[in-house]
């Protein structure tokens, strides 16, 4: 992978075939072989142009331990809270996916030029500031990210001054982040990232992507508020993938990430199962 990636895929894509995908390295780009001349862009007919089809693969039935339950409840009442919205009457994942989607069309969540958007990543990005408490991104910027925080005692031209990431963040960091993040997105395993080094976790099927269905959701209230979190408020650079055909996700720490406009993994169009597309097409009928 560090030498040629494309090399990579072609030889991954093969394998895969003989091999558990669990086993390979790192599977971004390398499609099911059962589905690997499986194509998103919905070709009927009788649709709206630029829709894309929904996974072809099976829902996956999470379970939830304690802890996930601990997690999910809070977040949910911290995200009521900060969007001063009323909490779904749904349990579990499909509660907060309701409330999450309820707020995306709301008039907040629908103010044009990239407003109503802004505003649903910052509500998560408060809803996760919230949970985090103040105190524990200053030591993660310490032990991870190697930033010298303002109430520590240095003198003040070290004060901000990044001297890491060190090198045992990307992994450990990957290590960490499953046990606060599961309840969410589900069960993941460390990998390795696309450039063959480690900091790398493939979120097996995102268990939030799945009940959704709706790109809105994911990229503005999971893949750009995280990715801005970690960066921001933990001082670490993170790229979150998702996979629309696997609904597999993969987030790589200490890797920049490519704007949505000129990522070509992104795909252009609305999910054809996405409830959310559905409520506003009928509101608009």
């Amino acid at each position: 992978m560090k030498e040629n990636c494309t090399t990579y895929i072609t030889t991954a894509t093969f394998l895969s075939q003989v091999i558990p995908r669990s086993e390979l390295p790192n599977v971004q780009d390398i499609p099911f072989p059962e589905f690997s001349s499986f194509s998103l862009a919905c070709t009927d007919e009788n649709e709206t142009p630029n829709l894309l089809y929904d996974s072809p693969l099976p829902e996956k039935i999470f379970t939830s331990n304690f802890l996930d339950k601990i997690l999910l409840s809070l977040f949910r009442n911290t995200w009521i809270s900060q969007t001063n919205s009323q909490k779904s009457a749904l349990s579990g994942i499909d509660g907060l996916v309701e409330e999450g989607r309820n707020y995306m069309l709301s008039p907040e969540g629908q103010l044009p030029n990239s407003e109503g958007t802004r505003n649903q990543q910052v509500k998560v990005m408060q809803t996760l500031r919230q949970l985090f408490t103040p105190l524990m991104p200053p030591f993660f910027k310490i032990f991870m990210a190697g930033v010298i925080p303002d109430f520590i005692v240095f003198p003040e031209s070290l004060v901000g001054k990044r001297f890491g990431p060190w090198f045992y963040a990307p992994l450990l960091t990957t290590l960490i982040t499953p046990t606060f993040f599961n309840f969410l997105v589900g069960p993941s395993t460390v990998n390795f990232k696309k450039n063959g080094e480690l900091g790398g976790l493939l979120v097996e099927k995102c268990k939030f992507l799945q009940k959704s269905k709706c790109k809105g959701i994911c990229l503005n209230q999971c893949k750009l508020p995280i990715q801005e979190f970690f960066k921001d408020d933990l001082g670490m650079e993170l790229t979150v993938s998702p996979n629309f055909v696997t609904q597999e996700c993969q987030w790589s720490w200490g890797e920049k990430p490519v704007e949505v406009a000129n990522d070509p993994s992104w795909p252009k169009g609305c999910v054809k199962g996405c409830e959310s597309r559905q409520l506003v097409v009928e509101s608009q009928s």
